[in-house]
């Protein structure tokens, strides 16, 4: 990451890590999605991106295709250069807030099954502990809640 200063490549390494971990990517996606969110809109060319990860030209093309289809990254070009740009998809945070969303969504449902079960299966179980799943379930919602009113600010952000 020659072209960097030792901040940005720090910051690079490091939201690289987290993508890897939360978002299942692998590491030169996740450092390339991470090169993406830090870099200007202006976007970055596919032999900047070379440049700055150090990776073969083989394994940047087929990680950007990943991006690409996960929608975490977009190209575009200039009429009259033949390159084309790369830049982290406008709407990255609100797929990502749908991405969580969606978790949690999921998540509610288990645990209401979880709950429902244990009432009816486990009541010895359920009397004694069954408060904590029903504090988790609440803990849940809110979080759900608040998700759905981010993506709905930020979806009337992007209506502007």
């Amino acid at each position: 990451m020659d072209c960097c200063s030792p901040e940005k490549r720090k910051l690079i390494e490091e939201v690289g890590l987290h993508f890897e971990k939360s978002q299942q990517l692998a590491p030169l996606a996740a450092r390339i999605y991470a090169i993406m969110i830090l870099s200007p809109n202006a976007g970055q060319t596919f032999d900047e991106i070379i440049q700055i990860t150090d990776a073969s030209k083989s394994s940047v093309s087929t990680q950007l295709n990943l991006l690409m289809q996960l929608k975490k990254v977009d190209y575009f070009t200039i009429p009259g250069d033949r390159k084309r740009y790369f830049r982290s998809s406008k709407a990255y945070l609100k797929n990502t807030l749908k991405e969580y969303l969606e978790n949690i969504s999921e998540e509610i449902h288990l645990i209401e099954k979880i709950i429902d079960f244990n009432s009816a299966h486990n009541k010895e179980k359920f009397e004694k502990d069954g408060h904590i799943p029903l504090m988790f379930k609440d803990y849940l919602n809110a979080h759900k809640e608040n998700l759905e009113k981010t993506i709905k600010k930020v979806s009337d952000y992007e209506k502007k």
